[in-house]
């Protein structure tokens, strides 16, 4: 069984474009419309690997989702990549303090987005 990636986006086209993208590579995936919403379905999950969440949400935005997964018991170490449009270094820096490991600006290529889960995941 692969490992587990929560994607965490809005926009229900987008998820559905990464998640065929993950489970085509072996990825178990489970999928959250906003900050809140994938950080309840994070907990539920039992044990998640690796997040890709978008940045601009309603109800809890990318940057707050990651602070409050970062907080959360056993969420310390879970890394996270910011998969956005957005491509201002200010957020890019927010993003990075956050706890964010990686930022891909989307429109984004699978074959990019598989080879940073694979070198971050090993």
């Amino acid at each position: 069984m692969g490992k587990t990636i929560l994607i965490v986006d809005d926009a229900a086209s987008m998820r559905g474009l990464i998640a065929m993208t993950l489970k085509n590579s072996g990825y178990c995936v489970i999928e959250g419309c906003d900050g809140r919403d994938g950080y309840d379905k994070m907990h539920g999950a039992g044990k998640v690997d690796l997040i890709v969440t978008d940045l601009n949400m309603p109800v809890m935005d990318g940057i707050e989702f990651i602070k409050a997964v970062k907080a959360a018991p056993g969420g310390r170490f879970i890394p996270v990549i910011m998969l956005t449009t957005e491509n201002q270094n200010e957020k890019k820096e927010l993003g990075r303090q956050a706890g964010a490991k990686a930022w891909i600006v989307k429109p984004f290529k699978p074959d990019i987005l598989l080879g940073v889960i694979k070198k971050i995941l090993g």
